[in-house]
């Protein structure tokens, strides 16, 4: 209980919480004097910012040589662990895992299901913005409607369409997965593709979806795909 009043305290400050959101959507470790040029504060109140980020395990910091000479320069950047606000507190990850495993027990019939579920789930969680959408709304209003469910799911997408291509080029910049996908990447990467195509096809008739990269395969900070668009 008093580490999750300590971290719902530290991300009450809107200031905070969208220093935050920069960190996880650029993958970039950062400086008091970028966060206070990017938000516009003071330098003072930047470190403030992000030492009480620190504190909770959010942002960890190192110091880094300046090359000019001088002192060393501290350098703040995401943590690799995760700050989980459950309350109660549940193990929702072994819960996963043991349904995960359970599911491929079962073999073909399993992973059916479980992709299945994966492609209903990513569709239903579109409906809420897509009963806003005209009939006749562009791409580009699409995309918004992508982008905004998936920052609401925590995945700080971003994304390009390519008239020429009639694609979209996006990627996943913070994975909602990486707690479950930490021991069975392959199976649960390849559910979040399923989830990822339920959400492009409902708003999209029909689309091809293929991996570029991916954080756990190619050790790098994010996933990226296209999404080939047959109807648009």
């Amino acid at each position: 209980m008093k580490d999750l009043l300590k971290v719902t305290n530290v991300m009450s400050d809107p200031t905070r919480f969208n220093i935050y959101q920069h960190l996880v959507e650029n993958h970039k470790d950062v400086s008091v004097t970028d966060i206070s040029r990017v938000f516009e504060i003071h330098p003072n109140v930047a470190r403030l910012h992000l030492s009480k980020l620190e504190e909770i395990n959010l942002v960890t910091s190192f110091l880094q040589k300046t090359g000019k000479g001088g002192r060393p320069g501290r350098r703040y950047q995401l943590s690799n662990e995760v700050v989980e606000l459950n309350f109660p507190a549940r193990d929702y990850k072994i819960l996963s895992s043991i349904a995960l495993e359970a599911l491929m027990e079962l073999g073909e019939p399993g992973k059916k299901a479980l992709y299945e579920t994966g492609k209903k789930y990513g569709a239903e969680v579109m409906h809420q913005d897509i009963k806003y959408l005209e009939d006749d709304a562009n791409i580009y209003e699409k995309i918004t409607v992508l982008e905004r469910t998936g920052r609401m799911l925590g995945m700080y997408p971003s994304f390009k369409y390519n008239e020429e291509m009639k694609s979209i080029s996006f990627s996943v910049n913070n994975c909602p997965f990486k707690e479950i996908a930490k021991n069975n990447h392959h199976l649960v990467c390849e559910m979040h593709q399923i989830f990822l195509k339920g959400m492009f096809e409902a708003l999209f008739t029909s689309i091809e979806l293929v991996e570029e990269k991916n954080m756990f395969t190619d050790n790098c900070s994010n996933c990226a795909y296209i999404a080939k668009l047959s109807i648009v």
